[in-house]
């Protein structure tokens, strides 16, 4: 039997895409194949990378993808977390179910060292209860 195949799709790829790919895949142990993607590249920020890793949460690994570079897989599932992928997403030929939710950017964070750290922090574990619960509905 094929894996459900999910999309997380954001503008940048570089924040919060990336924590639900880490988050769906932790959630959905072997049982899909997940992805993330961005309508541009900006790479992985490091200070995502940070407060995924305090939760236990390896992403060191992760790419940042171009929508582009997926146009052949057939999603399941394609996830937007931000209003301006869903906006700009291409429409693919897919039998994808769309799910959308907007989570603040902590790339646009402002403050000190710790303040940034903080609004990271915040929306990671936005994304991390979202996943929790997507992953609980759709891939057990």
């Amino acid at each position: 039997m094929e894996k459900i195949k999910v999309l997380v799709l954001c503008s940048g790829n570089s924040c919060r895409s990336q924590i639900a790919e880490g988050y769906l895949r932790h959630f959905a142990s072997n049982k899909a194949e997940i992805y993330s993607a961005g309508v541009e590249t900006h790479g992985v920020n490091p200070k995502v990378i940070a407060v995924m890793k305090e939760d236990g949460i390896d992403i060191s690994s992760h790419t940042s993808n171009n929508i582009d570079e997926y146009s052949h897989i057939n999603f399941d599932f394609v996830i937007t977390v931000c209003d301006n992928a869903r906006e700009r997403c291409p429409f693919y030929p897919t039998k994808a179910k769309r799910f959308h939710q907007n989570f603040p950017d902590p790339a646009k964070a402002t403050g000190t060292e710790e303040e940034v750290l903080a609004k990271f922090r915040k929306v990671r574990e936005m994304i991390k209860e979202y996943c929790k619960n997507f992953a609980k509905e759709y891939l057990e």
